[in-house]
């Protein structure tokens, strides 16, 4: 009986000592969100295809001893924009939309390609910069303009009526499906704007001449022309969480 008060005593130190299991905290609005941006991105690169033919995805381009000189790569330019969400402050989702012309032949000849799609990528922060590497889907149109130098290849069209006419243009406009993988990083002027650099490689998936690919994606069907492209643009927003 006379151990019974230290028992006693020695389990309420115990208790006293046990720490009480941690409660899991939820995370706020503020650390889920933790930013936005929006920008304009200007682009150059150099996109190029295995035959002229698919450059121009037109089946009346002349003799093979004619197309077979037209080019099927070169540089191209264009203009992009983009706006973002971020997350847990390592995601951006959004949305972004461009358009890039690739001049050909010094005739008037181009593609010039539009699309828009959504974006997800995944960053890191070192400092003031953030690398990050990413992806965007969606959809665009090729449009493929092909004018000659001159009519040579071409055979002249006898109608009905006994006219003659030389066919020295064509316009083809190519829809498709894409898929947009990228890497880059982003850096960080002030805590509202940031300097965005970029290279992608753009994937078109579609038919030669018009319907969307939109599943089973081979790259039996992947359109060219197609090659790497460098951003630089200025991005503005919230882009960097509040601590």
């Amino acid at each position: 009986m006379a151990f019974l008060p230290l028992c006693l005593m020695a389990q309420e130190q115990e208790t006293a000592t046990t720490p009480e299991p941690a409660q899991k905290t939820k995370r706020t609005a503020s650390e889920i969100f933790t930013g936005f941006s929006g920008g304009m991105m200007l682009h150059a690169g150099y996109q190029f295809s295995d035959d002229p033919t698919k450059v121009f995805s037109n089946s009346g381009l002349g003799s093979y001893d004619y197309y077979k000189g037209l080019p099927k790569d070169g540089a191209c330019f264009g203009l992009g924009g983009a706006l973002r969400v971020h997350l847990i402050d390592h995601i951006h989702i959004g949305a972004e939309g461009g358009v890039c012309t690739m001049p050909l032949m010094k005739t008037g000849s181009n593609i010039r390609t539009g699309w828009g799609g959504a974006l997800c990528d995944f960053y890191t922060n070192w400092g003031k910069v953030s690398p990050m590497i990413g992806l965007t889907v969606g959809g665009g149109t090729m449009n493929r303009l092909f004018v000659p130098a001159d009519s040579v290849g071409y055979v002249p069209v006898e109608t009905s009526a006994g006219d003659t006419t030389n066919y020295n243009s064509s316009y083809v406009k190519t829809p498709f499906f894409f898929l947009d993988p990228y890497i880059g990083m982003e850096i960080n002027l002030n805590s509202h704007m940031a300097l965005l650099i970029r290279i992608d490689y753009m994937l078109p998936f579609g038919r030669s001449k018009s319907g969307l690919v939109a599943k089973d994606i081979t790259w039996s069907n992947f359109m060219t022309p197609s090659g790497p492209r460098l951003y630089v643009g200025i991005m503005f927003g919230r882009l960097q969480r509040k601590k």
